[in-house]
């Protein structure tokens, strides 16, 4: 293996692939290092991959990748203890080409993607850690590894290394992120029969769906869980804030098995047999939490810069145009010979002029609203079941008296004034 290349990419998560591709397609000597026994061991996603950010970087990938089903129909479960509030948008034309997105395992996607990246010349080292980067004249020049005469130079280096990168922080580009920044996901995968999961989830042959679950799925605490079908399994996890996790002094398996079991979520898993448990770090901080990005030599990528849109749950599409973007930075950077700080802060430029930066500045308050104000979570979805189940049993009596009964259910006027300051607070962050 050659001591120098013209990039070194660290981590083969969907950024840091995404990132070499691009690179080695255009020509760049590029070496994709990856901790794990091979790309997708150690990463974890909900499952849901988005064509159009993919297919702008390798067309037509559906005709040969390894994905589990298109998905037709996403729906929304707003939880209480017993019951749910469900609505969706299910439409036919994610059932053709384009499609919309996709279900997938990591596991099986990373590796098939990795492998494009090495048919275009990139070089894939794995079981490989990064100790820390090289620094020499305030520039980044290479990185050390701990492989035996592991130091590796590039003119610049890629940082694809995951939430809270231990690299980006030793360079000084963030601080430890706090635990209102960060949530742990857990996930298990259910081997279940196709059939099965078609006929529970009312879907034709090798259609998909998505369950984001909200509200009791949680416990309160700020965070989703989802329910997710595969070709032949089901991936169901949930997610919280760290913070949330630590006050409330809740275990994530615990959170777990409380969705497992859950009335609403029990019947679709019913008779699943467990496959793999799977756990991670998510960056939730959102736009307030986006460290630096560029500096001399290096750049920033994917969950490293906690590129993730929480309340759409969105991570993969914006990992993988942030490696894209950084490619074609370091490739003008290349054409110019100038991989200085002021040259490579293109890619920062290009990063929030895309759908990218202006969505996470969109939702840039979202997330510590929510955390503040947990009452969105534990008080007005239980509130929204109960005044749907008075609303619609049937005894007698009548819809005017039903009404008035959920009026003052809801409490005194000040309670109700609380509650539109808080849905036009919701509002506000959201708009």
């Amino acid at each position: 293996m050659p001591e120098k290349f013209d990039a070194i990419v660290v981590g083969a998560g969907p950024a840091g692939i995404a990132c070499a591709y691009e690179l080695a397609k255009a020509g760049v000597s590029v070496l994709l290092i990856e901790r794990g026994e091979y790309p997708g061991s150690k990463n974890v996603m909900g499952g849901v991959l988005y064509r159009k950010m993919m297919e702008e970087i390798v067309p037509d990938f559906h005709k040969e990748a390894p994905l589990e089903r298109p998905i037709v129909e996403q729906r929304f479960m707003m939880m209480d203890k017993a019951s749910a509030i469900t609505f969706c948008y299910k439409g036919m034309e994610w059932a053709e080409e384009p499609f919309n997105n996709f279900t997938v395992l990591r596991a099986k996607f990373d590796q098939w993607f990795a492998s494009k990246a090495v048919e275009k010349g990139a070089l894939l080292v794995n079981e490989t850690v990064v100790l820390e980067c090289i620094v020499e004249d305030g520039k980044v020049v290479g990185v050390r590894t701990d492989r035996p005469d592991g130091e590796l130079r590039a003119d610049v280096v890629v940082l694809a290394d995951g939430v809270n990168s231990l690299l980006a922080k030793s360079l000084g580009f963030h601080k430890e992120f706090r635990p209102d920044e960060v949530a742990l996901a857990t996930m298990e995968v259910l081997k279940l029969d196709k059939k099965i999961i078609e006929d529970r989830f009312n879907l034709e042959e090798g259609q998909g769906c998505t369950i984001e679950l909200f509200g009791d799925a949680t416990k309160g605490i700020l965070g989703t869980g989802f329910l997710y079908t595969n070709k032949d399994t089901l991936s169901i996890g949930v997610g919280t804030l760290l913070s949330g996790l630590i006050k409330h002094k809740i275990k994530p398996y615990e959170l777990m098995e409380y969705v497992k079991t859950h009335p609403m979520i029990r019947p679709y898993i019913q008779g699943a047999e467990p496959q793999e448990y799977l756990a991670h770090l998510i960056p939730e901080g959102g736009y307030h939490s986006i460290p630096k990005v560029v500096g001399a030599g290096v750049l920033v990528v994917g969950d490293a810069a906690q590129l993730v849109n929480a309340i759409h749950r969105e991570g993969s599409n914006m990992a993988m145009t942030s490696g894209r973007l950084a490619a074609e930075t370091i490739v003008a950077a290349r054409e110019r010979e100038d991989f200085s700080e002021s040259s490579l802060d293109e890619y920062r430029q290009r990063l929030m002029g895309s759908f990218v930066g202006k969505d996470m500045k969109k939702y840039k308050d979202a997330t510590h609203h929510f955390d503040k104000f947990p009452q969105y979570f534990d008080q007005y979805i239980p509130m929204m079941n109960k005044a749907a189940s008075q609303m619609l049993t049937v005894d007698g009596a009548s819809k005017r008296e039903k009404q008035k009964k959920i009026w003052r259910d809801i409490g005194p006027v000040k309670q109700k004034f609380k509650i539109a300051r808080d849905l036009f607070r919701a509002w506000k962050v959201m708009k």
